[in-house]
């Protein structure tokens, strides 16, 4: 009951992407409420949270759906122009890049290994490197105990979940003490599996990099003014009514950062995706791994990563996109309060559609796992962005490397669809 209790909190205060499921999850079967970034309760089972012919922005949203409906966005490789295939991924490329505005970080970050320990039949290394962006990053490096020899390599994204106090944390476990809001944390979305731990088991090097604005790479309050606090401290961060308060302020603080980034020319994906890239750079430039056999995955905001870095990123020959996937529509009329700053790149809708950004890394192995009952997104849209990845990648004769699965339930990355997504990497990776 305790544990129950705790999870209804958590489910009550969340925000944004990563955090919807249903009760049934927790032994209930009726619906739940999904929660919008600043925790407003919508019905989950009613598509788009609004009734039939309005949207969420009121009377606005039959124009702004007007802007991109009836039209292929212009870089579309299903549009008849596009031809040649490399052609057309020069230029969306291009356009892509220069949308999202992603910051210059120099080249492969120097790291270095903090501590280095065995558990869980995998040799765990925890490492930290310097970013022009500002501070440390930490990383967690997991693989089998008693590999040898190089390894294909997998950097996996953690969620959002509505918690910036945790990053690389929420998806891996280094001992048999845990914070006891990660137990909560992965017993909601993962089934209590840790799934960086379960795929490096698999013969894999994998790096879980702490992403921008968490955990190691959060904003720290004594860095900011005085009268933007709340009244809150960095002391003593881990303890669990001091990470809540921690996290309750990083929400607001999402919409300050947002304005901040696009006032300096860039945008949150864009500093995401240079982030990441540089966490690759050094997963790639390991010595225990083969750097031309590299995946990534994530769920949630570990999904919208993946898009991103998988998309724009040919060093991933394998991306496993999970609970991260709709159309530009779909955020228009329903569902853009459900989501965080984190996910939109101004002036790109025009020229891609948000399932097109992942297809640019087509004829790529490519897997997106929905679930049916999510409610970060529409079920139309979601099925509506499978038929775009499919049309993109039967155009380009690869069909075989497609893969896109609907699973029961709501928000979360099960035992079933963690099965499903390591085999794919073990197909076209090993």
């Amino acid at each position: 009951m305790k544990n129950t209790r705790r999870l209804f909190l958590k489910l009550t205060g969340i925000l944004s992407l990563g955090l919807v499921n249903r009760f049934k999850a927790f032994g209930h079967t009726e619906s739940s409420p999904v929660l919008g970034e600043f925790g407003a309760k919508y019905d989950s089972q009613v598509s788009g949270f609004s009734e039939t012919g309005k949207s969420i922005i009121g009377n606005y949203g039959k124009w702004a759906n007007g802007l991109l409906e009836g039209k292929l966005p212009s870089h579309s490789y299903r549009r008849d122009k596009w031809k040649d295939i490399e052609d057309w991924k020069n230029k969306a490329l291009k356009i892509t890049k220069d949308k999202l505005a992603a910051p210059d970080l120099g080249g492969t970050p120097k790291f270095t290994i903090d501590k280095q320990y065995a558990y869980d039949g995998l040799l765990i290394e925890e490492i930290s490197w310097k970013l022009p962006t500002g501070g440390r990053s930490e990383g967690i490096v997991l693989k089998p105990a008693n590999a040898k020899g190089k390894l294909p390599g997998v950097i996996a994204f953690h969620d959002h979940g509505g918690w910036k106090y945790f990053g690389k944390r929420k998806i891996t476990r280094t001992s048999d003490e845990r914070h006891p809001m990660m137990v909560d944390h992965q017993k909601m979305y993962y089934e209590e599996l840790a799934w960086a731990n379960e795929v490096a088991k698999r013969g894999y090097v994998v790096l879980v990099p702490d992403a921008f604005t968490f955990a190691s790479r959060r904003v720290l309050l004594k860095d900011v003014p005085e009268n933007l606090r709340q009244g809150l401290n960095d002391d003593n961060p881990d303890l669990p009514e001091n990470a809540k308060a921690y996290n309750d302020w990083a929400k607001g603080q999402e919409d300050t950062m947002a304005k901040s980034l696009f006032s300096a020319g860039t945008s949150w994906p864009g500093v995401f995706l240079a982030e990441d890239q540089k966490a690759l750079d050094i997963l790639c430039n390991r010595e225990d791994v083969q750097a031309d056999n590299i995946g990534c995955g994530g769920l949630s905001g570990g999904g919208m990563r993946t898009v991103f870095a998988g998309g724009l990123d040919p060093r991933i020959k394998c991306a496993v996109c999970v609970g991260f996937m709709t159309t530009w529509k779909d955020l228009v009329l329903h569902k853009s309060f459900t989501h965080t700053w984190m996910t939109f790149a101004p002036g790109l809708p025009p020229a891609l559609d948000f399932p097109e950004i992942l297809g640019l890394r087509v004829p790529l192995p490519t897997m997106v796992l929905n679930s049916i009952e999510d409610g970060l997104y529409s079920l139309d849209e979601m099925q509506e962005a499978d038929k775009i990845l499919s049309a993109v990648f039967d155009k380009a004769g690869a069909g075989d490397k497609y893969n896109c699965t609907f699973y029961p339930g709501g928000h979360q990355f099960n035992k079933k669809m963690q099965e499903d997504a390591f085999d794919w990497f073990d197909k076209w990776l090993k």
